[in-house]
């Protein structure tokens, strides 16, 4: 009689057959190399912080996302994928690797292959790309030999399956259509796969309109595409392969829930566990408006114990059980800078506290009796550590980035405030390398997060450390609650949105925090409040935007994203768009109301804005940008945009990274430091920046008909 694990392995046998392999990425620093020698530090590059090896979600501020960790079976090992980015080539090298718990050291690569898996957003009903990176989680076989997980290749993500040993690694499906999310039968003898509910019908029939002209409606974000955008749904088609064939079969409903299961989900949830006794540890609100801290519960049948000590309530990211305790991991403190991990015993008065950092703790899983999770702080980047569930002690397991210990960077020191309506927020102040008290200094602020190790700001455009080695300080932000928060009667996002639109209201609260930490960092170190800078993308945009009609603050200025303005935004935002700003309190396109933009509209305000503004924007957003861009250079104001091809809301690609850094930079110097990079190949970069700054405008030179 042959065994189930045998009988496996000759239908993984079957499937190289049917699938042949892949040939490998040529990515041999995927994993770092050696430690770094020498005392002598050396300065940061560009290509330091683009080609980090990122475990996880890339940005910090994203506390409710998967986590990129899985636990084998028996608790020894994890499996995580890393991604680093690689100039040479345009793109990202991608390992499977398999490391055990205990001592420290590197993990071993299973896989290595594969291109960038970028996230899909779901607004207003339909999938729109975003350009961050997907965190993709492997799934462990029962017996803990096999990985499951997703790849692409050429433009298709597949199912695939690696030997846990290192022993290789096929795809498994060939489908048509990205595969989503992947599971294991209860006796690891089928791979269960799932894609989007009829993706390949809807692509087709997108094709079929096509051939007869798409009507105009909803389904179109001209900004992005004339194709419509596809529809949002979480429900799946899921299929089986038999590891022992390579038959492909639908999926019984057991194998249905367990892909659903595996599936990321569209919206955040709120954190849940199920404890060995089948007790449930979850999440309750005093009312509907998601603004309201929620309180953890503990329910068995019709029973239910509240935990009511402060811990237990707001900020929770994660539970767990171990035994007859329930571990929380919660972020707490000055606006919410701190991170803190509680055991509660259901019963008890008040929890016990076994860990407090400002460090970063991402992607926490438990594994025996310690969580794994990554840790980061504002001048370190990420690591796999293990934190003692018994006494809050951590120890690494593994840094993927050992290099940074031989790198200087400047010093950081967090600031704290509030704003003009008292609601607390906070900032890192970076100071160059080597600076000597007393010396008068730029300053640069970047938005709109400063969550862990401190790259570029939300969309990291904006390197910080980078900035400050060029002799500019830089005021890292963390943004103050929602305005909302104010008004706990509101019960929906929505309605949140449009109470933090009402009169611009939201706004004001931002740029008051920010000029309250601007005026900090300048009443406590050598800031020069004449030389002051300001970054954004997105919500930072916006209030960038807002900054430069409504304060003289700011004498340079910088956008990743642009702009609400009234003749050109919801025209291309398209239908769906303007009937979303319109729910928010937004004027209709067809209604002149110069009240409602005076405080936000570049366009409108172009004649007396002299801030000079550089917009590096991506090609599926920038004809938002056309009129603000144009009203200012029509008033010959000292404005560039530059579009990069293929791009999305958060910028994917490493070659478009260094150019957006490297630009930002030498916009920053060459307004707020007067300095110039020699390199010949900028020439007439700084002979456009010059013109600006005479007043002059370049005439066009006049081309003769022929």
């Amino acid at each position: 009689m042959v065994s189930a694990n045998i009988r496996g392995w000759l239908g993984l046998a079957v499937l190289c057959l049917l699938f042949p392999a892949t040939a490998r990425a040529n990515c041999e620093d995927v994993l770092p190399a050696n430690e770094p020698s020498g005392t002598v530090k050396r300065d940061l590059t560009a290509a330091d912080l683009i080609q980090l090896r990122e475990i996880g979600d890339p940005d910090s501020a994203v506390f409710n996302g998967p986590s990129p960790f899985a636990v084998s079976p028996d608790g020894s090992r994890i499996a995580y994928i890393i991604n680093r980015a690689d100039l040479a080539k345009n793109s990202y090298c991608r390992a499977l690797v398999v490391g055990g718990l205990t001592g420290v050291g590197s993990p071993d690569i299973v896989d290595r292959g594969g291109e960038l898996i970028k996230i899909m957003d779901v607004q207003r009903g339909f999938y729109l790309p975003s350009g961050a990176t997907r965190t993709i989680v492997p799934s462990w076989s029962p017996d803990g030999r096999t990985l499951a997980y997703l790849r692409r290749d050429h433009g298709v993500t597949q199912a695939w399956v690696a030997q846990a040993d290192g022993g290789g690694a096929r795809a498994i499906t060939r489908s048509d259509v990205d595969v989503e999310a992947v599971a294991w039968s209860e006796d690891g003898t089928r791979l269960l796969y799932g894609t989007r509910k009829g993706a390949a019908a809807v692509r087709e029939e997108l094709d079929r309109e096509g051939q007869s002209g798409w009507l105009y409606d909803r389904r179109v974000s001209p900004e992005i595409s004339a194709r419509p955008l596809t529809p949002a749904t979480e429900a799946l088609d899921v299929s089986a392969v038999d590891l022992r064939t390579g038959a492909v079969m639908p999926a019984d409903a057991a194998e249905q829930s367990a892909v659903e299961r595996a599936a990321p989900a569209d919206m955040p949830v709120d954190p849940e566990a199920i404890g060995a006794d089948g007790r449930k540890a979850h999440l309750e609100r005093s009312n509907t408006s998601p603004l309201t801290p929620a309180r953890l519960v503990v329910t068995n049948g019709d029973s239910s114990r509240r935990c009511d000590a402060e811990a237990c309530a707001g900020g929770i990211v994660s539970l767990w059980w171990r035994g007859a305790s329930v571990l929380i991991l919660r972020r707490e403190g000055w606006a919410k800078e701190a991170m803190a991990l509680y055991r509660w015993r259901p019963g008890a008065a008040r929890p016990t506290a076994l860990l407090r950092t400002t460090d970063v703790l991402h992607g926490c899983v438990m594994a025996g009796t310690e969580l794994v999770c990554t840790r980061e702080d504002s001048s370190t980047p990420r690591k796999v550590v293990a934190i003692d569930t018994a006494n809050g002690r951590m120890r690494t397991i593994f840094d993927p980035n050992p290099e940074f210990a031989g790198i200087r960077l400047g010093s950081v020191t967090r600031l704290r405030w509030r704003n003009d309506l008292g609601l607390e927020a906070w900032g890192d102040l970076v100071l160059p390398p080597g600076h000597k008290p007393g010396e008068k200094l730029p300053m640069v602020v970047v938005q709109y997060h400063s969550d862990g190790f401190l790259r570029g700001g939300t969309g990291d455009d904006y390197p910080i450390f980078l900035l400050a080695q060029r002799g500019i300080a830089v005021l890292s932000t963390e943004r103050p609650n929602f305005f909302a928060a104010a008004f706990p009667q509101l019960k929906t996002w929505y309605e949140i949105n449009a109470a933090n639109q009402k009169d611009w209201g939201e706004r004001r609260s931002l740029l008051s925090s920010i000029l309250t930490g601007v005026r900090m960092a300048v009443d406590r170190s050598d800031i020069d409040p004449a030389r002051v800078g300001i970054t954004g993308l997105s919500d930072g945009a916006s209030t960038v935007a807002f900054a430069l009609i409504n304060s003289k603050a700011f004498a340079a200025a910088a956008l990743s994203t642009c702009c609400m303005e009234p003749n050109t935004t919801a025209t291309y935002g398209g239908i769906a768009w303007a009937e979303w700003l319109r729910g928010m309190g937004y004027p209709p396109a067809t209604q002149d109301n110069p009240g409602f933009w005076r405080d936000m509209s570049l366009a409108r305000n172009a004649a007396r804005i002299d801030t000079p503004l550089l917009m590096q924007l991506a090609d599926n957003e920038f004809r938002l940008a056309l009129e603000a861009f144009g009203a200012l250079h029509e008033q010959s104001k000292p404005v560039e945009m530059y579009v990069y091809p293929d791009e999305f809301h958060v910028k994917w690609q490493p070659i478009h990274r260094r150019a957006v850094y490297e630009r930002n930079l030498d916009w920053f110097s060459f307004w707020l430091q007067g300095r110039e990079d020699p390199d010949a190949a900028k020439i007439a970069q700084y002979r456009r920046w010059r013109a600006m700054r005479s007043g002059e405008q370049p005439s066009p030179e006049p081309v003769p008909v022929r």
